[in-house]
Protein backbone atom coordinates (compact mmCIF):
# COMPACT_ATOMS: atom_id res chain seq x y z
CA UNK A 1 0.00 0.00 0.00
CA UNK A 2 3.02 2.33 0.92
CA UNK A 3 4.46 1.31 -2.89
CA UNK A 4 0.87 1.95 -4.02
CA UNK A 5 0.20 5.60 -2.58
CA UNK A 6 3.40 6.76 -4.52
CA UNK A 7 1.50 6.06 -8.11
CA UNK A 8 -0.81 8.68 -6.83
CA UNK A 9 -0.04 12.44 -8.25
CA UNK A 10 0.15 14.99 -5.57
CA UNK A 11 -3.65 16.76 -4.53
CA UNK A 12 -4.60 18.74 -7.42
CA UNK A 13 -5.73 22.80 -7.26
CA UNK A 14 -8.67 22.16 -9.61
CA UNK A 15 -12.33 19.95 -9.78
CA UNK A 16 -10.84 18.95 -13.34
CA UNK A 17 -7.49 17.60 -13.92
CA UNK A 18 -6.39 16.45 -16.53
CA UNK A 19 -2.69 14.68 -17.23
CA UNK A 20 -3.29 13.65 -21.34
CA UNK A 21 -4.20 17.44 -22.46
CA UNK A 22 -7.53 15.93 -23.92
CA UNK A 23 -9.79 18.48 -23.18
CA UNK A 24 -9.55 21.61 -24.82
CA UNK A 25 -9.01 24.82 -22.40
CA UNK A 26 -12.83 25.72 -23.00
CA UNK A 27 -14.13 22.57 -22.32
CA UNK A 28 -12.05 21.92 -19.34
CA UNK A 29 -12.94 25.71 -17.99
CA UNK A 30 -16.47 25.34 -18.50
CA UNK A 31 -16.56 21.64 -16.43
CA UNK A 32 -14.66 23.39 -13.58
CA UNK A 33 -17.29 26.08 -13.44
CA UNK A 34 -19.97 23.84 -13.37
CA UNK A 35 -18.54 21.48 -10.73
CA UNK A 36 -17.23 24.71 -8.72
CA UNK A 37 -20.29 26.29 -8.82
CA UNK A 38 -22.21 22.88 -7.39
CA UNK A 39 -19.44 22.42 -4.78
CA UNK A 40 -20.42 26.44 -3.71
CA UNK A 41 -24.21 25.56 -3.27
CA UNK A 42 -23.91 21.89 -2.29
CA UNK A 43 -21.29 21.46 -0.84
CA UNK A 44 -20.38 18.00 -2.61
CA UNK A 45 -17.32 17.78 -4.53
CA UNK A 46 -17.22 15.93 -7.82
CA UNK A 47 -13.33 15.55 -9.43
CA UNK A 48 -13.17 14.61 -12.53
CA UNK A 49 -9.56 13.09 -13.50
CA UNK A 50 -8.21 12.37 -17.21
CA UNK A 51 -4.85 10.46 -16.84
CA UNK A 52 -3.39 7.61 -19.40
CA UNK A 53 -2.82 4.87 -17.33
CA UNK A 54 -3.41 3.65 -14.23
CA UNK A 55 -0.65 0.84 -14.46
CA UNK A 56 -0.52 -2.40 -12.76
CA UNK A 57 -3.98 -1.35 -10.73
CA UNK A 58 -7.13 -1.84 -10.99
CA UNK A 59 -8.97 1.13 -11.59
CA UNK A 60 -11.62 0.65 -8.93
CA UNK A 61 -8.54 0.25 -6.31
CA UNK A 62 -6.32 2.80 -7.68
CA UNK A 63 -9.95 5.66 -7.85
CA UNK A 64 -10.25 4.91 -4.08
CA UNK A 65 -6.35 5.38 -3.49
CA UNK A 66 -6.53 8.88 -5.23
CA UNK A 67 -10.43 10.00 -3.24
CA UNK A 68 -8.73 9.34 -0.28
CA UNK A 69 -5.11 10.80 -0.86
CA UNK A 70 -6.45 13.94 -2.16
CA UNK A 71 -9.38 13.88 0.54
CA UNK A 72 -12.40 14.81 -2.21
CA UNK A 73 -15.24 15.69 -0.40
CA UNK A 74 -16.07 17.21 2.68
CA UNK A 75 -14.42 15.37 6.15
CA UNK A 76 -17.37 15.87 7.80
CA UNK A 77 -20.16 14.43 5.42
CA UNK A 78 -17.27 12.51 3.29
CA UNK A 79 -19.73 13.52 0.10
CA UNK A 80 -16.66 13.42 -2.19
CA UNK A 81 -17.02 11.66 -6.17
CA UNK A 82 -14.41 10.76 -7.83
CA UNK A 83 -14.74 10.30 -12.49
CA UNK A 84 -11.59 9.17 -13.29
CA UNK A 85 -10.48 8.23 -16.77
CA UNK A 86 -7.73 6.11 -18.03
CA UNK A 87 -7.44 6.95 -21.95
CA UNK A 88 -4.80 4.27 -22.41
CA UNK A 89 -6.04 1.72 -20.59
CA UNK A 90 -10.06 2.78 -21.88
CA UNK A 91 -11.05 2.33 -18.83
CA UNK A 92 -13.52 4.36 -16.42
CA UNK A 93 -14.71 4.72 -12.95
CA UNK A 94 -16.91 6.36 -10.59
CA UNK A 95 -16.21 6.34 -6.95
CA UNK A 96 -18.16 7.73 -4.13
CA UNK A 97 -17.33 8.96 -0.72
CA UNK A 98 -18.96 7.20 2.34
CA UNK A 99 -21.75 9.87 2.42
CA UNK A 100 -22.68 9.81 -1.19
CA UNK A 101 -23.17 6.27 -1.59
CA UNK A 102 -26.53 6.33 -0.58
CA UNK A 103 -27.34 9.03 -3.54
CA UNK A 104 -25.28 7.32 -5.92
CA UNK A 105 -25.08 3.10 -5.17
CA UNK A 106 -23.20 1.34 -7.57
CA UNK A 107 -25.89 0.20 -9.69
CA UNK A 108 -26.76 4.12 -10.33
CA UNK A 109 -22.87 4.67 -10.93
CA UNK A 110 -22.62 1.99 -13.26
CA UNK A 111 -25.73 3.36 -15.22
CA UNK A 112 -24.49 6.53 -15.56
CA UNK A 113 -20.70 4.72 -17.09
CA UNK A 114 -23.03 2.74 -19.92
CA UNK A 115 -25.23 5.60 -21.11
CA UNK A 116 -23.54 8.79 -20.19
CA UNK A 117 -20.26 7.88 -20.76
CA UNK A 118 -19.34 4.61 -23.02
CA UNK A 119 -21.36 5.99 -26.04
CA UNK A 120 -19.42 9.12 -26.15
CA UNK A 121 -16.44 7.73 -25.60
CA UNK A 122 -16.44 5.54 -28.42
CA UNK A 123 -17.12 8.87 -30.71
CA UNK A 124 -13.63 10.71 -28.76
CA UNK A 125 -16.73 13.08 -27.36
CA UNK A 126 -14.84 12.92 -24.17
CA UNK A 127 -15.80 16.17 -23.01
CA UNK A 128 -19.44 15.55 -23.49
CA UNK A 129 -19.41 12.62 -21.76
CA UNK A 130 -17.88 13.65 -18.92
CA UNK A 131 -20.75 16.49 -19.07
CA UNK A 132 -23.46 14.21 -19.21
CA UNK A 133 -22.05 12.02 -16.34
CA UNK A 134 -21.65 14.83 -14.19
CA UNK A 135 -24.74 16.56 -14.67
CA UNK A 136 -26.45 13.12 -13.69
CA UNK A 137 -24.50 13.04 -10.93
CA UNK A 138 -25.30 16.32 -10.15
CA UNK A 139 -29.36 15.02 -9.98
CA UNK A 140 -29.05 12.43 -7.58
CA UNK A 141 -26.54 14.47 -5.33
CA UNK A 142 -29.28 17.52 -5.48
CA UNK A 143 -30.92 17.50 -2.26
CA UNK A 144 -28.75 15.28 -0.07
CA UNK A 145 -26.30 17.98 1.24
CA UNK A 146 -26.37 21.58 1.60
CA UNK A 147 -23.42 24.66 1.33
CA UNK A 148 -22.70 25.46 4.69
CA UNK A 149 -24.22 28.99 5.52
CA UNK A 150 -21.55 32.24 4.23
CA UNK A 151 -23.95 34.97 5.71
CA UNK A 152 -23.67 34.19 9.45
CA UNK A 153 -22.66 37.66 10.38
CA UNK A 154 -25.49 38.97 7.98
CA UNK A 155 -27.82 39.01 10.23
CA UNK A 156 -25.74 40.21 12.93
CA UNK A 157 -24.79 43.25 11.10
CA UNK A 158 -28.26 44.29 10.18
CA UNK A 159 -29.21 43.73 14.21
CA UNK A 160 -25.81 46.60 14.92
CA UNK A 161 -27.36 48.96 12.08
CA UNK A 162 -31.16 48.54 13.83
CA UNK A 163 -29.11 49.59 17.59
CA UNK A 164 -27.41 52.35 16.09
CA UNK A 165 -30.20 53.89 15.07
CA UNK A 166 -32.15 53.50 18.27
CA UNK A 167 -29.33 55.05 19.93
CA UNK A 168 -29.17 57.99 17.63
CA UNK A 169 -33.11 58.42 18.02
CA UNK A 170 -32.89 58.28 21.39
CA UNK A 171 -30.10 61.11 21.33
CA UNK A 172 -32.12 62.94 19.66
CA UNK A 173 -35.34 63.21 21.53
CA UNK A 174 -32.71 63.99 24.67
CA UNK A 175 -31.37 67.31 21.86
CA UNK A 176 -35.46 68.19 21.88
CA UNK A 177 -36.53 67.73 25.71
CA UNK A 178 -33.44 69.91 26.56
CA UNK A 179 -34.12 72.52 23.81
CA UNK A 180 -33.31 72.21 20.12
CA UNK A 181 -32.64 75.45 19.77
CA UNK A 182 -29.92 75.82 22.01
CA UNK A 183 -26.27 76.01 19.79
CA UNK A 184 -25.07 72.63 21.28
CA UNK A 185 -28.36 70.77 20.02
CA UNK A 186 -28.74 72.90 16.87
CA UNK A 187 -29.58 70.15 13.71
CA UNK A 188 -30.35 72.84 11.29
CA UNK A 189 -27.65 75.90 10.92
CA UNK A 190 -29.12 79.28 10.60
CA UNK A 191 -28.01 79.63 7.01
CA UNK A 192 -30.45 76.49 6.67
CA UNK A 193 -27.47 74.14 6.28
CA UNK A 194 -27.40 70.93 8.90
CA UNK A 195 -24.62 70.51 11.62
CA UNK A 196 -21.67 69.00 10.31
CA UNK A 197 -21.75 66.53 12.89
CA UNK A 198 -25.23 65.17 11.40
CA UNK A 199 -23.94 64.97 8.13
CA UNK A 200 -21.22 62.94 9.58
CA UNK A 201 -23.34 60.78 11.11
CA UNK A 202 -25.74 60.43 8.78
CA UNK A 203 -22.73 59.71 6.26
CA UNK A 204 -21.38 56.88 8.93
CA UNK A 205 -24.60 55.21 8.77
CA UNK A 206 -25.26 55.00 5.05
CA UNK A 207 -21.84 54.16 3.69
CA UNK A 208 -21.93 51.58 6.86
CA UNK A 209 -25.63 50.14 5.02
CA UNK A 210 -23.77 50.16 1.49
CA UNK A 211 -20.96 48.35 2.49
CA UNK A 212 -23.06 45.67 3.69
CA UNK A 213 -24.76 45.97 1.28
CA UNK A 214 -22.03 45.30 -1.57
CA UNK A 215 -20.39 42.79 0.29
CA UNK A 216 -23.39 40.39 0.28
CA UNK A 217 -23.52 41.11 -3.58
CA UNK A 218 -20.24 40.62 -4.29
CA UNK A 219 -20.05 37.22 -2.32
CA UNK A 220 -22.77 36.05 -4.51
CA UNK A 221 -21.55 36.72 -7.68
CA UNK A 222 -18.43 35.17 -6.74
CA UNK A 223 -19.53 31.92 -5.81
CA UNK A 224 -22.41 31.92 -8.53
CA UNK A 225 -20.03 32.68 -11.17
CA UNK A 226 -17.31 30.98 -10.07
CA UNK A 227 -15.03 34.02 -9.61
CA UNK A 228 -13.68 32.79 -6.25
CA UNK A 229 -12.55 29.54 -7.70
CA UNK A 230 -11.75 26.09 -6.17
CA UNK A 231 -10.91 26.37 -2.65
CA UNK A 232 -9.43 22.94 -2.19
CA UNK A 233 -10.09 19.35 -1.38
CA UNK A 234 -11.87 19.09 2.36
CA UNK A 235 -10.70 15.75 3.88
CA UNK A 236 -13.10 13.72 2.64
CA UNK A 237 -12.69 9.76 2.40
CA UNK A 238 -14.43 6.88 0.96
CA UNK A 239 -15.01 2.96 0.99
CA UNK A 240 -14.85 1.80 -2.60
CA UNK A 241 -18.20 2.84 -3.34
CA UNK A 242 -18.88 2.86 -6.82
CA UNK A 243 -18.50 1.01 -10.29
CA UNK A 244 -16.43 0.99 -13.55
CA UNK A 245 -16.36 0.52 -16.92
CA UNK A 246 -14.36 -0.16 -20.38
CA UNK A 247 -15.01 1.60 -24.14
Amino acid sequence: MSAFSQDIPERSKTLVTDYTGTLSASDKANLENKLVAFNDSTSTQIAVVIMQSTGDYDINQYGVELLRKWGIGSKEKNNGILVLVALKDRKMSIQTGYGAEGALPDIITQQIIQNDMKPRFRENDYYGGLDAATTDIMKYMKGEYKADPKKAKGKGDGGSAGFIIIIVIVVLIIIFRKGGGGGGGRIIGSRGGASPFWWFLAGNMLGGGGRSSGSDWGGFSGGGGGGGGFGGFGGGSGGGGGSSGSW
